[in-house]
């Protein structure tokens, strides 16, 4: 499996479409940043990626900064780290954008359209979102920007997905048994699609860990590393399972992740630990060994150096956050 999928397979996916609308122009609205909204839309979610689908028509989204996108029929627009962000018509819309009662359906999860704006040209889209770990998801979120955007009708395999997400949108209207469930696997399926679409079109000389996903050695690389992530790895061995000498894996594997990997395989694998730890009431050596390491105490050195304090420390104070937030709620 390739590192890419490899990331995704390890971390929990869970979406849903969360909002259909025909506004006519002038339009807009304003969507906060999604951590204000993860209450709503999936309560206990660590990380909420926000996206919208445009099905008919022109729209402009654009962050608080000002950098804005324009969006045409077939385009998804995602935002990765969920950025607040205003999306309108292109002409003729004033801030502050009235709320057209927006609010009251997401929080109702009422998917039939919402029809609103000033009966000018229509816009039709769907928003949804996905939840995921954000530390097991780090090293594809880390190399995405606030907001990008991808086109889904360049190809067949778009199209079906787009046209399949409209009927489903429209069966989940109309409350037919099993459609909410449909929509989230093919929200899950739009998400990761627009992330390969995204990967694909990236420049040539671009870098970063997506960038390195791509490339025939470092994305073999890593793919093996993330699918086998217990195996005594050394460089030699990873050299020669991809093919190449040693000092040109760690050349090739430094200019597009930033670091040897070695280096890249150990932080991954202190990572993997920690999220067991938090989530876990498994035992530190048990841990220890599923990601590679035959002794505990090395394992709690390496540890130590990564995340300040020993495993057994680590796991109690982040127990007592998650016991605290839990009461908080």
């Amino acid at each position: 499996m390739d590192a890419f999928s490899e990331i995704l397979s390890g971390v929990k996916l869970n979406g849903a479409i969360y909002f259909t609308a025909e506004f006519s122009s002038p339009w807009g609205f304003s969507a906060p940043h999604s951590s204000r909204m993860t209450a709503t839309l999936s309560p206990g979610a660590a990380h909420l990626l926000i996206y919208h689908l445009v099905l008919e028509g022109k729209a402009v989204v654009e962050l608080e900064d000002g950098r804005s996108l324009q969006l045409k029929p077939g385009d998804v627009v995602i935002f990765p780290h969920g950025d607040a962000h205003h999306i309108f018509s292109a002409k003729g819309a004033a801030r502050p954008y009235p709320d057209y009662g927006v609010t009251a359906k997401i929080k109702a999860r009422d998917l039939s359209p919402l029809h609103a704006g000033g009966g000018g040209a229509v816009s039709r889209f769907v928003c949804g979102y996905m939840t995921c770990d954000p530390y097991l998801s780090r090293p594809i979120l880390s190399g995405l920007p606030p907001v990008f955007k991808v086109n889904l009708r360049a190809d067949g395999s778009g199209q079906w997905l787009e046209s399949s997400i409209m009927h489903l949108v429209e069966e989940a209207a109309s409350e037919r048994v099993g459609s909410q469930a449909m929509l989230a696997k093919l929200s899950e399926a739009l998400f990761v699609d627009t992330l390969r679409r995204y990967v694909a079109a990236l420049p040539d000389e671009q870098i970063g860990w997506l960038a390195g996903a791509r490339d025939p050695l470092v994305g073999k690389s890593l793919g093996l590393m993330h699918s086998q992530v217990a195996h005594p790895w050394t460089i030699a061995d990873l050299a020669e399972a991809v093919g190449i000498s040693r000092s040109a894996l760690v050349e090739r594997f430094t200019r597009y992740v930033s670091e040897p990997p070695m280096a890249y395989l150990t932080r991954w694998r202190l990572q993997l630990a920690a999220r067991s730890l938090e989530k876990t009431s498994r035992g530190i050596a048990e841990i220890a060994s599923d990601v590679g390491y035959e002794s505990e105490a090395a394992f709690n050195r390496a540890f130590k150096r990564e995340f300040g304090q020993p495993p057994g420390r680590y796991r109690g104070e982040h127990r007592n956050t998650a016991i605290q937030g839990a009461h908080s709620i």
